[in-house]
């Protein structure tokens, strides 16, 4: 028996920076979750998997992350992830600073 694909987002950090980053649908990368696009059919996850992976000058360390969708789009289902939204944790700095 297969699995069920649940919604995911596409994922990195910011090779210069290091920031957690995001893919869009409009191929952008963004360090708010909720801009990012949900992917709710595996095909569709694969295919911008190839299309993430052509940023390697930008972004490092891509994957699908298991996300839902949210009253301001997506949000986190695992720790990790929800941990990674809210910026560096050593010093007030990046998103940090912007609350």
């Amino acid at each position: 028996m297969s699995r069920v694909f649940t919604p995911k987002v596409i994922t990195g950090n910011a090779l210069i920076e290091g920031d957690a980053v995001w893919l869009t649908a409009d191929n952008r990368w963004t360090r708010d979750m909720a801009e990012a696009e949900l992917i709710d059919d595996e095909a569709h996850a694969d295919l911008r998997m190839i299309d993430a992976s052509t940023f390697r000058n930008a972004v490092v360390g891509i994957y699908l992350a298991d996300a839902r969708s949210g009253a301001r789009g997506p949000e986190p289902l695992h720790f990790r992830e929800a941990f990674r939204t809210r910026g560096p944790s050593n010093y007030a700095h990046g998103k940090q600073v912007e609350r």
